[in-house]
């Protein structure tokens, strides 16, 4: 099974998104700026160890030449911009992909300085072309203990709604067909499902018991559609976890439910995030 590590959310001001995402119930801690001198972020831990991270560009004039990672899906609040698997040895994981005739960078250390001075680091290996996690999922290898990366999960019971981690990362593609067999290859997944999301307005791949849709419009006309003129492929939502859907809607105010392969999605409101012509956030729980 593809194991999550964490999904990031792009966004040009970092506490407006923290506050709306804390009126939607997802109460974010910050986490300090990189190492880059170009962006900070904030996350929300989940339950089973992964975290959404919100990204931003620092305020005021940037401390660095470097444009840091996802610059424009940063300028345009494109929201979902990348995701990443965990991995024990970076090093292997960048050998095991080049052998497959995909293109492989890194590994490469990074870190950021916590709000109470500790130093974080990690390493990353970044897959495919274009922006790290943009469609192949980034690998990261922490080289500091994980916790002070990871924030902790708010306490409570799973069965009073509370998300229990990434459910789905769902990637936008332009034709199914390749990116099915791009992803069977590289992580030798078994043959997809199918199905459609009335409110994405896309037909849908999804691998049955991984953590991963793919996604493609139904139509030349809608959100999705323009969404990937504007970005390309990748990420175009995430689905959190849920062991009770209908506790969460009563604690995070969803859309009605629609069916998914192999489970029920709810959304959160588009107003209140980024890129908010469509659903680019929402949870779901096992039908």
């Amino acid at each position: 099974m593809l194991s999550i590590d964490h999904v990031t959310l792009a966004c040009s001001e970092l506490e407006s998104l923290r506050a709306a995402l804390a009126e939607l119930g997802l109460a974010t801690t910050y986490g300090g700026a990189h190492a880059n001198g170009v962006t900070h972020m904030a996350a929300r831990g989940l339950a089973d160890g992964t975290y959404l991270e919100l990204i931003s560009r620092l305020p005021g004039p940037a401390a660095s030449a470097d444009r840091g990672w996802w610059p424009r899906a940063i300028e345009s609040d494109a929201g979902p911009c990348a995701w990443s698997l965990a991995c024990d040895d970076a090093a292997a994981e960048a050998a095991r992909v080049a052998r497959l005739g995909v293109s492989v960078s890194g590994p490469h250390a990074h870190q950021r300085t916590r709000p109470d001075g500790a130093v974080v680091r990690w390493e990353m290996v970044f897959l495919g072309d274009g922006e790290p996690g943009s469609l192949l999922p980034f690998a990261i290898q922490d080289r500091t203990p994980r916790p002070l990366r990871v924030p902790a999960a708010p306490t409570g019971s799973s069965a009073a709604g509370l998300p229990t981690g990434i459910a789905q990362v769902v990637i936008a593609v332009t034709y199914l067909p390749a990116a099915i067999e791009l992803f069977r290859r590289v992580y030798a997944l078994d043959a997809p499902s199918t199905g459609h999301s009335p409110r994405l307005g896309a037909d849908l791949a999804c691998f049955s018991g991984q953590p991963l849709s793919l996604a493609v419009p139904a139509s030349s006309s809608g959100w999705l559609a323009q969404r990937l003129a504007r970005h390309g492929s990748g990420p175009c939502a995430f689905l959190l976890g849920t062991e009770n859907l209908e506790a969460a809607d009563g604690r995070h105010a969803l859309f009605p439910a629609e069916p998914w392969p192999g489970r029920r999605v709810a959304w959160f409101e588009p107003a209140a995030l980024p890129d908010h012509g469509g659903h680019v956030l929402g949870i779901s729980a096992d039908s």
